[in-house]
């Protein structure tokens, strides 16, 4: 559901921005452990469960790969934003996300790191170096995530 637009004071001190949508989910039961995360628009409604690779059943979605698929579908975004302010043609492109969990075992806690690859055609290696840095400054899952979650940045050519 496309909730109406409302201004707000932007926490980034650039003044007053308008919030134009807010995305609303709920997870229920035991969360990532075989809990259900749903949209309140009803589009989103996925099964979720700990991956195989930390003892789970690995028979639904996790936390990460939902992170991974948002960021990467906005990376996208990003990139063709970049692309067209400077005039760069994409014949095709595609952006993977690796999003990691991390456990850190001494502390009991738990972090992300993550990797972004995109991959465009009818471009060369370093126009695609540069649209991958300028999507990394403009998308908002990249400013959203400075700071605290260490990123690696690629880009290939075909």
């Amino acid at each position: 559901m496309r909730r109406s637009p409302r201004s707000r004071p932007d926490s980034y001190g650039c003044g007053m921005s308008e919030t134009t949508y807010t995305a609303v989910a709920t997870s229920t039961a035991e969360g990532r452990n075989g809990g259900r995360a749903t949209s309140d628009d009803g589009v989103l409604d996925v099964g979720l469960a700990v991956p195989k690779a930390f003892g789970g059943s690995g028979d639904g979605t996790n936390p990460e790969q939902l992170f991974a698929a948002g960021w990467a579908s906005c990376f996208v975004g990003a990139v063709r934003r970049v692309a067209g302010a400077k005039k760069v043609k994409l014949d095709d492109l595609a952006v993977v996300a690796e999003v990691t969990l991390h456990h850190d075992t001494g502390a009991g806690e738990f972090h992300l790191s993550a990797a972004l690859h995109l991959e465009a055609t009818g471009i060369d290696q370093a126009t695609a170096d540069e649209l991958v840095q300028g999507a990394h400054q403009v998308c908002p899952y990249s400013k959203a995530t400075r700071g605290n979650v260490e990123v690696t940045l690629a880009a290939t050519v075909a």
